[in-house]
């Protein structure tokens, strides 16, 4: 069967919700959700997805966290050595003993070297830990999006949703495999030259560790305001890629209509809006990272400062002060590193909002908790019976458009639903298709309701071939054989002979296996259409829609497949939306609509004779082809 976004054709569309099917475009509500670039999300949302990220490597994770604990151990006992060298190696060795400047030599070089290994080590593990992550939640935003309802597609652009899952998902590549080791390292570091100053001398360890109390207020001021600059960011890159997305899949409208020059300033103009939002982001950085030099810097001269008066009065040890020196270096040090964490951190961050916000969305259409199956169909005849029964429904984003609507299609019965545009004719389609469910009232398939079918068995059994076929990159063969994956290559041409397509399929140049390219482009959209037939007859539906679906063909084209479908569609019931009437004469029964609700029911023989809304819509019709 095929998807959604491919039998509505709305991949990769830019289009108002109800626009390219026939129903009149709808206001976006002040408060809809979807005109936001964050969507709603429960509480905690974020970090309950980055847990369940993380879930699945466990292991890794402690085995990462057992190294880098290790490996700064190794690196923090630099310092130490240095401070014994100088307070007891270099004087043994005017002793003539040199077995303690030996030793001193051989434990750091073996911390050198287990510090090189072990953090070669931690940086293999988490590598491949971040990259199973990212991998993962790619996939669950590509199958979460498939997943969601046409609602969501039709107010939700696939502008955003890709900048969902590249640029978002590369900002937390870029946390995950850099900023966490730096996070890290600099709280290991910390704590263990903490521990080694106060063991060192307490009170130049306390005086120490109070000149980072500043340094740590900066770095929260930094925080809040870094956050709401890339919170712009995020929008800003996402505003690009909708632009540049919806460009390119207009670009024939756009160089047919010359639209190259306006596009352009709309796009530098974004470009602009995201190039003054990252100079900001860059000039919070420098901020801070020339404050935290001028703090650190500060604070390492008075603690020398202090520590030279106590070394020249006897109370200090020369090695203990090179070693507070050379600690305090590495303690401030990693103030800036830090700083690039919470760069990267921020930037994470709003993208994982987003992402969060994305997931947190549930299908408007859901599984049903206990689906039922359809009952066999009586007498072996391919259709069902099809009910509409006190339903209404609205778009949230307008208003109602079915007010109270009742009908019934017996099973096997084919019908044109005939109408203005604006009608309602599209969104009965819709509802039938279940794309969307009713505000009120049921819908039912041989008096059972749609939304107690499981989706993949109401797929099989409602198809639904909308005006603009959508092809994916692939052969012909492979596109005809979406609606039954399983089918042979007899069965895929059986079902192109019965709608016409064979022939132009035979004519093409490696014929079934011709590759269509990006949108079925390499053929016609009347070719398109024919396959999009194709594929649907090749379901065998027990219930065919076709919304505006010859509207793409030729006269000659046309006429073929109304004379397949005349044998195609008998004893299988099937939903005609169509606007010109020559469609309608292969129907048993033809619906006008008008407002939501239906003004005329009869075949369409009886209906041109009573001469009524029908008999108008018709006699204009034939006076157009004069």
């Amino acid at each position: 069967m095929t998807s959604v976004a491919e039998q509505t054709g709305t991949a990769g569309s830019e289009e108002e919700p109800g626009s390219a099917a026939g129903d009149p475009i709808r206001p976006e509500a002040p408060d809809d959700p979807f005109t936001k670039d964050v969507l709603p999300s429960p509480e905690g949302a974020q970090l309950s997805l980055l847990k369940s990220l993380l879930a699945p490597h466990t292991r890794r994770v402690r085995l990462a966290a057992v190294l880098l604990l290790v490996q700064q151990a190794a690196v923090q006992a630099g310092p130490l050595l240095v401070a014994y060298g100088i307070d007891r190696a270099i004087p043994a060795l005017r002793d003539g003993r040199h077995g303690p400047l030996i030793l001193l030599g051989c434990v750091y070089l073996g911390c050198a070297l287990a510090s090189g290994l072990l953090q070669r080590w931690f940086i293999r593990v988490a590598a491949r830990v971040s990259q199973d992550v990212l991998i993962d939640l790619r996939g669950r935003i590509f199958r979460h999006a498939q997943a969601l309802s046409l609602d969501f597609h039709e107010r939700y652009t696939s502008g955003r949703l890709i900048a969902r899952a590249t640029s978002d998902v590369e900002s937390l590549r870029e946390l995950l495999s850099e900023g966490l080791e730096e996070l890290i390292g600099v709280i290991l570091s910390s704590v263990y030259i903490s521990v080694i100053l106060l063991w060192l001398d307490w009170r130049l360890g306390l005086a120490a560790l109070f000149s980072c109390g500043p340094l740590y207020l900066m770095i929260r001021s930094f925080q809040k305001r870094s956050m709401v600059v890339y919170r712009k960011r995020s929008t800003a890159i996402a505003a690009v890629i909708v632009k540049f997305t919806e460009t390119m899949n207009g670009i024939r409208p756009v160089q047919a209509f010359r639209r190259e020059k306006p596009n352009e300033a709309d796009f530098a103009e974004l470009n602009g809006v995201h190039e003054r939002i990252n100079g900001d982001a860059i000039l919070e950085m420098a901020r801070y990272v020339v404050s935290s030099r001028l703090m650190a810097n500060a604070a390492i001269s008075g603690i020398v400062l202090w520590g030279a008066y106590r070394v020249a009065g006897g109370g200090l040890a020369l090695g203990v002060l090179a070693a507070f020196v050379l600690y305090m270096r590495r303690l401030y040090d990693p103030i800036d590193r830090l700083g690039m964490f919470l760069n990267s951190y921020q930037s994470a961050a709003a993208s994982l909002e987003k992402i969060a916000g994305l997931l947190a969305q549930r299908p408007s259409v859901p599984e049903p908790e206990d689906p039922r199956g359809l009952p066999g169909r009586e007498g072996g005849l391919p259709g069902r019976e099809v009910r509409f029964d006190g339903v209404r429904f609205a778009y949230r984003t307008g208003g109602e458009i079915l007010p109270v609507f009742d009908l019934r299609i017996p099973a096997g019965q084919t019908v044109a639903v005939v109408g203005a545009t604006g009608a309602g004719k599209s969104t009965l389609a819709k509802l039938l298709a279940r794309f969307y469910d009713p505000t009120d009232g049921r819908i039912t398939l041989d008096d059972v309701p749609l939304r107690d079918l499981a989706l993949p068995e109401l797929r099989r059994g409602v198809v639904m071939v909308t005006q603009e076929a959508f092809l994916f990159s692939g052969t012909v063969a492979e596109n005809i054989a979406i609606g039954r994956p399983d089918a042979g290559r007899e069965e895929v041409e059986g079902a192109a002979k019965a709608i016409g397509a064979h022939d132009f399929i035979c004519a093409l140049p490696d014929g079934y296996d011709t590759d269509v390219r990006k949108r079925g482009g390499r053929i016609s959209a009347g070719q398109r259409q024919l396959v999009a037939f194709a594929r649907a007859l090749l379901a065998d539906p027990a219930v065919l829609i076709l919304d505006e679906a010859t509207s793409s063909l030729d006269v000659p084209g046309e006429r073929a497949v109304q004379h397949a479908m005349d044998t195609v569609l008998r004893g299988r019931t099937a939903v005609i939306i169509a606007h010109r009437l020559s469609t309608v004469e292969i129907a048993d029964r033809v619906l006008v609509m008008e407002g939501g609700r239906i003004v005329e029911d009869g075949a369409p023989a009886e209906l041109i004779a009573e001469r009524g809304r029908f008999a108008d819509l018709h006699t204009a019709w034939r006076d157009s082809l004069v």
